[in-house]
């Protein structure tokens, strides 16, 4: 905030910090995130006048009495907009890198690698999500057979998934959000995430297709049991990845002029 206030968030400091000694004491949590979590509260109580607020005071004990110890050769911590490293790509570049990427439904006989997925999905977990939840995973299937199973499921497929190389299988995680309010947030994060991995996929050679995804009770319960989902995990949608086969036809897509999208409207 700017200008920040001496004291502030009082109404979930005491729970977060309760929450992070948990963490710091449990099994199985990623080292990563509390050492994010650590490197923020350090901040915080630094921001945070003492003696200000027994509120922050009492969070502050509490923070210091956790024996946790991480690496400071880097602090996972708020920074500022001028040291972004900024990338060398132009916008003549990145449109054509848009243009370049169209809904491809041929592929090649071709394998696609693993290792070129994991790359592409490093990427798309860049994109933002509200609160930074990443209330997603991506489901793999690069056996041929799997791929195309799952790909099957879908509405609209009948006709080209039988060459389909690679599916994934994009999937939110309710669990993520404690309120009904935010029961649709997974489906904006997770298209958020997809298109990144659509256009990195792009740069490393592999096309791809979003296979539509209707909100249709019995195909969800199919892909449900598919995919072994939780209760709280609903799929999202599918993509098709592969090797573009150079003679597969692709639909030409007349889109809509900027100034019938733009819309001026007087306060």
């Amino acid at each position: 905030m700017q200008p920040r206030r001496e004291v502030f968030g009082l109404a979930f400091i005491q729970e977060t910090v309760a929450c992070y000694k948990r963490c710091v004491n449990g099994d199985n949590v990623n080292q990563q995130e509390l050492k994010w979590a650590h490197d923020v509260l350090s901040k915080y109580f630094l921001a945070v006048a003492a003696g200000k607020s027994e509120v922050v005071d009492g969070a502050r004990a509490m923070f210091n009495d956790i024996a946790a110890k991480y690496s400071t050769e880097k602090e996972f911590s708020p920074y500022s907009y001028q040291s972004l490293e900024k990338a060398s790509v132009s916008f003549e570049q990145f449109k054509q890198l848009c243009v370049q990427r169209r809904s491809v439904r041929w592929f090649k006989d071709q394998p696609v690698p693993r290792e070129l997925i994991n790359q592409a999905l490093s990427a798309a977990t860049l994109a933002p999500s509200a609160c930074n939840r990443q209330p997603f995973e991506f489901f793999v299937f690069d056996k041929v057979e799997e791929a195309r199973e799952i790909g099957a499921i879908p509405m609209g497929t009948a006709g080209f998934s039988h060459n389909f190389q690679c599916v994934l299988v994009v999937v939110g995680d309710l669990a993520a959000y404690p309120y009904e309010r935010d029961r649709h947030v997974i489906y904006i994060d997770g298209s958020l995430a997809s298109m990144q991995l659509m256009l990195a996929l792009e740069t490393l050679g592999l096309s791809s297709c979003v296979i539509n995804w209707p909100d249709v009770e019995n195909l969800e319960r199919e892909m449900s049991k598919k995919l072994s989902l939780k209760a709280n995990q609903r799929p999202l949608m599918v993509l098709s990845i592969g090797y573009a086969d150079d003679k597969g036809m692709i639909p030409y897509s007349q889109k809509k002029d900027v100034n019938e999208l733009v819309k001026e409207v007087s306060l």
